[in-house]
């Protein structure tokens, strides 16, 4: 028998670039307003043990705005996250753009 170790750490390692310089990672997302949305927006997040900086939402009509700040990803690591959250149904354009860009007309990713 061996022991488990139960404890876990407080950020995920990147694998993907463990080398690459981290940044700040900007999302701003426009989704439908459904209940359940910003959930699973932020479950991306969560499931990798990672905690956004800065949230902030607003509802217009049947819309969702949703700006999301995250520290220390790879822009690799936050360009993956950004299409997983694309590819939800309820989403309907998304843009990621670093904190050393002018914003997210500097490195725009929209959906459809």
């Amino acid at each position: 028998m061996h022991a488990v170790e139960t404890t876990h750490p407080l950020t995920r390692v990147d694998a993907w670039s463990v080398s690459s310089a981290h940044c700040q990672a900007h999302y701003q997302i426009v989704a439908e307003a459904e209940p359940d949305v910003l959930c699973r927006v932020l479950n991306y997040f969560a499931l990798q043990f990672l905690t956004p900086s800065q949230v902030t939402v607003s509802r217009q009509e049947d819309l969702l705005n949703i700006d999301i700040v995250m520290d220390g990803l790879s822009w690799h690591r936050a360009q993956v996250i950004a299409e997983k959250i694309r590819n939800l149904i309820s989403v309907c354009t998304l843009q990621v753009w670093t904190a050393d860009s002018v914003g997210p007309a500097a490195r725009v990713a929209t959906a459809q």
